[in-house]
């Protein structure tokens, strides 16, 4: 098997962090204040740490394609524009989330908190399951770097 090292980076990453969130979020359950303040800092450290690879690898290295039967190509595309919205709704509300944390607002970051750790422990596993239908089930498409396509190369 023969897989990128890049997308399988990122990947580890996304798992890293959902394992902070979740672990952050039994800390707070359990009244550890602390705790759940580091383990939720790493948690997002991780989140933004895999944004930067895959925002790289999209610019320089371009998005792989579905490379699997033909037939599973529309549940494919329904699958990761589902991970995508869930990816996004979660990058939102984990930055609103960890500002009225640093605001001090623990009313609102609590209320908001618990959909975002939702939302996140959600998106987590639908990207690994993205990541192993691109790269382990089957092999990866054709990529195009986004700066070829912006520069028309």
């Amino acid at each position: 098997m023969n897989v990128p090292i890049l997308p399988t980076i990122s990947t580890l990453f996304i798992v890293i962090s959902a394992i902070f969130v979740g672990f952050g979020w039994y800390q707070i359950m359990r009244g550890n204040r602390q705790t759940h303040e580091k383990l939720m800092l790493w948690g997002a450290f991780f989140a933004l740490a895999f944004f930067l690879v895959y925002a790289s690898r999209t610019i320089f290295s371009g998005n792989t394609s579905f490379g699997g039967p033909e037939e599973l190509k529309l549940a494919y595309h329904l699958f990761l524009f589902f991970h995508i919205l869930l990816a996004t709704a979660a990058a939102v509300f984990g930055i609103i989330t960890l500002l009225h944390a640093f605001n001090k607002r623990f009313a609102k970051h609590k209320k908001l908190g618990r959909w975002t750790a939702v939302i996140w422990l959600l998106t987590a596993p639908t990207g690994v399951v993205v990541y192993v239908l691109l790269y382990v089930l089957y092999p990866g498409g054709a990529t195009k770097p986004m700066i070829d396509a912006i520069l028309g190369t």
